[in-house]
């Protein structure tokens, strides 16, 4: 493979167009699949495969990287269209919130402790449920390792899409609100885009659920960080 044309920026943008393209026709197939988990198993296979650098991918894939929270913000087009049949809901969805995000950071820290990881990798996961450029800048304030939490973010929503929605259902959790605050809180905008093929009101939901705890994850963290220091 052209060394040189690798190195294009128009190649990191191809390469990633034309695989999520194509896990979209396999997942239209086979519901299981996840798209983004194929595209990205895809990409990264590639790369091994043609040893291709990562930093000559980057030079496109930044590109796209910069719509993320352009897209991000556009999620909360549902919520906005669903705003009034949500008012009486809103209190609930912040509790929820609320609660799944301290319990999310105190397991995190729990397991990071029992796995021996040192200070600054519990800090970098402690912001694993946001969306990914709010979890980089968070770990970047507290101490964390900016580039690793949006690997821990990408991950967080990628399991929490895949596994969400079959989790809620095994457990017989049929409200809207619930599943969609569950979504939006534990796999920020990636279950949000997951929970919203299957209803707009459950993604609306998600959506105010993500934007919430992306703002209040930043106090959440605080408690925490003083009782590591």
């Amino acid at each position: 493979m052209n060394e040189v044309w690798t190195q294009q920026p128009l190649f990191g943008i191809t390469v990633t167009v034309a695989f999520y393209v194509a896990a979209q026709r396999l997942n239209q197939r086979f519901r299981w699949l996840n798209p983004l988990l194929v595209a990205s198993g895809g990409i990264i296979v590639l790369l091994l495969v043609f040893d291709i650098p990562y930093e000559d991918y980057s030079a496109g894939g930044d590109i796209i990287t910069f719509f993320l929270g352009p897209a991000t913000v556009a999620l909360a087009v549902p919520f906005y269209k669903y705003a009034s049949k949500l008012k009486g809901q809103l209190l609930p969805i912040a509790a929820g919130v609320s609660a799944g995000l301290v319990c999310g950071m105190a397991a995190v820290l729990g397991i990071s402790i029992l796995l021996g990881a040192s200070e600054q990798i519990m800090l970098t996961l402690l912001p694993k449920s946001v969306t990914t450029p709010v979890a980089i800048e968070i770990a970047k304030s507290i101490g964390g390792i900016p580039e690793l939490a949006g690997v821990f973010a990408v991950l967080t929503g990628l399991i929490g899409s895949i596994i969400g929605p079959s989790f809620l259902k095994l457990c017989r959790i049929q409200s809207d609100v619930a599943i969609g605050a569950a979504m939006g809180t534990a796999a920020h905008g990636i279950g949000t885009a997951r929970i919203l093929r299957d209803s707009e009101t459950k993604g609306s939901i998600s959506a105010f659920a993500m934007g919430l705890s992306s703002m209040l994850t930043p106090l959440f963290c605080m408690p925490f960080i003083w009782w590591l220091q």
